[in-house]
């Protein structure tokens, strides 16, 4: 790392000349001196369109491109800068994301003068205005017109336009900070994504949660998540297909779960955050009340395996949690000379496609839970199966 430099700015992109110009003209008028950041941009494509708009900004910037031609993926993208990255922090930006003027002297004053250890999620304004919409084509104004709208933000004493900021969602950032990071504008120091390779996953493809599944990383290294005090951004418009988002984020939630299957996310996909904030304590008391009829050290998980030669999936199973194995009475269900697959969920939500396996069966302990949360798991158990049977 250079000490001499601050902030390394990591920009992934790919056809958005337009937005992309707006963002590196709002990095170009940063109060912070040009010398002490730089801008790294992981570019999955080879086009002379944007080698000459880089080259519109060389004389304002310390911009470093990384191309590549393969296939659109934003965690490779991110990775191609992140890994050139030379300054004490490594801010996350999305190519649509337009800054204030004082955004990293701000950022550096507030969370990093003092060299601390702390990831920083900064808000994403107009962001939640079109998440869940579908965009056309879109036409951007000049820059001088999101200079001029940044510029009335500024000028308000305390700045709360994104919803991961109100008083509603307090209780559940606390409980799981990690998902309220976008990566659309986070920052951690470079020190730490090194220390314990923050790195994004990319086997996340398309439009999903390898932002969240980073943080969660992030948060598991023990580096402290936190929402901006006036740190913020501009979201700028951009095409959307709503109906890919939604394929590939299902997609991408499945593979999220595969990888790290816990009872707060499978809550979460089948609830959301909010309500899973709400629920989860009474929920994990049905869970432990109904595992304890197995005895001590014992919980709920889902096993897969075969059954005469069809795939089965058995909710509800006892584990043992000090070997990880089903209790023998859930075993003996399957073929004892193929391999078992054992996952530590309840089955409000498994990593299993649509229709994948033959037959899901609802064992007693999920038979017994509350009626909201056993629909919620028969639910779940009849789309992954052909057949449910409880």
């Amino acid at each position: 790392m250079d000490d001499d430099l601050t902030f390394s700015i990591v920009i992934p992109y790919k056809q958005r000349l337009g937005n992309l110009r707006l963002a590196l003209s709002s990095l170009a008028e940063q109060t912070m001196p040009a010398a002490r950041f730089e801008v790294l941009i992981g570019a999955m494509e080879y086009d002379p369109e944007f080698v000459a708009l880089c080259r519109e900004f060389t004389d304002r910037l310390t911009l470093v491109s990384v191309l590549c031609a393969d296939d659109w993926n934003l965690a490779r993208a991110r990775n191609l800068a992140m890994c050139h990255a030379r300054g004490q922090v490594t801010l996350v930006l999305d190519a649509d994301m337009a800054l204030p003027t004082r955004f990293l002297d701000n950022l550096y004053r507030r969370y990093y003068a003092h060299r601390q250890n702390v990831c920083v999620v900064g808000q994403m304004i107009g962001y939640d205005d079109v998440q869940d919409e579908e965009v056309g084509p879109v036409e951007l104004a000049p820059y001088r017109h999101y200079r001029e709208v940044l510029a009335r933000i500024e000028a308000q004493d305390h700045v709360v336009m994104d919803q991961r900021w109100s008083p509603e969602h307090a209780s559940a950032f606390g409980r799981f900070p990690w998902v309220y990071a976008r990566g659309g504008l986070v920052a951690v120091t470079t020190r730490t994504v090194r220390e314990h390779g923050l790195t994004y996953d990319e086997g996340f493809e398309g439009w999903g949660p390898e932002d969240q599944e980073w943080a969660l990383r992030v948060a598991r290294a023990g580096t402290p998540i936190v929402l901006g005090r006036e740190v913020y951004g501009l979201h700028l418009p951009h095409p959307r297909s709503l109906a890919e988002n939604g394929r590939a984020a299902r997609r991408n939630n499945r593979y999220y779960l595969a990888k790290w299957p816990r009872l707060d996310l499978e809550l979460a996909l089948a609830f959301g955050w909010l309500e899973t904030d709400r629920v989860l304590p009474e929920v994990s008391g049905e869970l432990a009340a109904a595992a304890r009829r197995f005895g001590p050290g014992h919980a709920l998980g889902a096993v897969r395996g075969t059954v005469d030669g069809r795939s089965v999936v058995a909710v509800g199973a006892g584990i043992d949690t000090r070997t990880g194995a089903p209790v023998p009475e859930v075993a003996c269900l399957f073929d004892a000379r193929l391999p078992l697959k054992v996952l530590p969920l309840a089955g409000f939500a498994l990593p299993y496609e649509t229709g994948d396996v033959d037959e899901c069966r609802v064992l007693p302990p999920v038979v017994g839970l509350s009626e909201r949360y056993r629909e919620a798991v028969l639910r779940e158990a009849g789309r992954v199966a052909v057949q449910v049977s409880a």
